[in-house]
């Protein structure tokens, strides 16, 4: 998949924003991440699975734990991918400018 793609569908789940918003102030583990929610480990564990495919967040062992980690630079994919509409909308709009400037005179 993508980078852009595995980042949108990695970010189209609330639960997984939040997890997201939990990773920003520090590393957890699984555990501690599911402490957070209502559901189970298991459940908790494939949405950072798919928080890691789409690089928003790093994974690492540390004994039997495993230790998620925010990648702030995951969301790059998506800001890349805006930049170009907001450069298509930006052309667009000063074309229409100039028309309507234009029509003016």
């Amino acid at each position: 998949m993508a980078p852009v793609q595995s980042t949108f569908r990695a970010l189209a789940d609330p639960t997984r924003r939040d997890i997201l918003v939990l990773l920003r102030h520090r590393d957890l583990t699984i555990a501690e991440v599911a402490e957070n929610f209502d559901m189970t480990r298991a459940a908790v564990k494939k949405h950072l699975t798919v928080l890691s495919d789409g690089g928003l967040i790093s994974v690492r062992a540390s004994g039997r734990e495993r230790i998620n980690t925010l990648n702030p630079k995951g969301i790059e994919p998506i800001v890349d991918w805006l930049k170009f509409f907001d450069i298509f909308w930006d052309d667009r709009l000063s074309t229409l400018k100039t028309i309507i400037e234009k029509d003016k005179k």
